[in-house]
């Protein structure tokens, strides 16, 4: 192996910790402390879901009423139209 125009490292150097591991209780802390902020995400994120379905469900609903008044003012228009036409006797259509 090639390892420039320094020495090989030694078996010392191998062995050795780059960097300090922090204290185990301190990691163990962390990691709850971000696991309950993760849950509390997940949580919010979640009742946002369930308001969000529950406001998409509302508008299906108005607009399935809307679709239902939009064909009965259609068939009134027409059945107003046609009783006119019949009184006038002549057609009012185009």
């Amino acid at each position: 192996m090639c390892y420039g125009a320094g020495r090989p490292p030694t078996r010392d150097q191998f062995n050795a910790p780059h960097r300090p591991f922090p204290p185990v209780d301190n990691t163990v802390e962390d990691l709850r402390g971000r696991l309950a902020e993760t849950e509390a995400r997940l949580a919010r994120a979640r009742a946002r879901e369930a308001e969000l379905s529950r406001r998409l469900e509302e508008m299906r609903r108005f607009v399935s009423v809307m679709e239902i008044l939009e064909t009965y003012l259609k068939r009134r228009f027409v059945e107003e139209r046609d009783r006119v036409e019949h009184l006038l006797d002549f057609p009012l259509r185009n």
